[in-house]
């Protein structure tokens, strides 16, 4: 198969689950991200998940992988963390841990799922079954990455700010990152690559939200095994942020 008939059989699997048709003119990469997106967490055959890989790993390649230099231990990258190779990124989650089921939604939680492919959410449905509750704030999860270059996922829930923040947010905030670093060293891990977490759809404010991030992780490394610790910004304004509070510490 080429990577045009790959997308058609898995959008024509898609559809069909939903019991619905399309004009084939019409089949793109946005279709079938809005039909993962919109799936349920239900099993799925081999020959698709094969296909599946083989459709997002080409993406991958064409997209380009993003290995950083070993030597900085603490880096500001401005990118898709989709694209990193780390031993751990983190994805910022809900407390359902099923990922974004907003067709195309642009947070990162749909980007992770969305180019690991549908068994990241089988994974994550496996753990909260198991589980038998709604995902705790400030606490993390360890599954696989499937189809993106690093080698795990933590998916952590930060706080949700409806109005003021308060001391409460900012220590939940903080527990995500001293629980994702944690839980890195108890794994041997090297390196562990940060999102913004909690600064997009749930409001906290994006400048205190950095300093915690800064602080707490500078505060941790002394006593951690971890080679590096990358602070991933994907809007101009996170980066600049990160680079103006990092200067400031020096």
């Amino acid at each position: 198969m080429n990577q045009k008939e790959r997308e058609i059989y898995l959008i024509d699997r898609l559809l069909m689950e939903r019991h619905q048709q399309a004009d084939k003119n019409a089949y793109n990469f946005d279709l079938y991200r809005a039909l993962v997106n919109l799936r349920e967490p239900l099993p799925m055959d081999d020959e698709y998940l094969k296909i599946e890989d083989e459709y997002l790993q080409q993406i991958l390649k064409e997209k380009g992988i993003i290995k950083l230099d070993d030597d900085e231990r603490i880096v500001i990258w401005q990118g898709d963390i989709t694209r990193l190779k780390a031993d751990a990124i983190v994805n910022a989650a809900n407390e359902q841990m099923l990922g974004c089921f907003v067709p195309g939604h642009h947070c990162i939680d749909n980007a992770i799922h969305t180019y690991a492919g549908i068994r990241l959410r089988l994974k994550c449905n496996e753990l909260m079954k198991k589980q038998g509750y709604l995902e705790p704030t400030g606490q993390v999860k360890v599954t696989p990455a499937y189809n993106l270059p690093s080698c795990y996922v933590f998916h952590t829930v930060g706080p949700i700010v409806s109005s003021t923040l308060t001391k409460r947010h900012e220590e939940l905030l903080k527990m995500c990152y001293q629980n994702c670093l944690k839980k890195a060293d108890e794994m041997k891990l090297d390196s562990i690559a940060f999102c913004c977490i909690s600064t997009g759809v749930f409001r906290f404010p994006h400048e205190k939200a950095a300093m915690i991030a800064i602080d707490t992780i500078k505060r941790y490394l002394p006593a951690s095994q971890l080679k590096q610790v990358i602070f991933n910004v994907f809007k101009d304004e996170d980066k600049e942020i990160y680079e103006k509070l990092s200067k400031d510490e020096k």
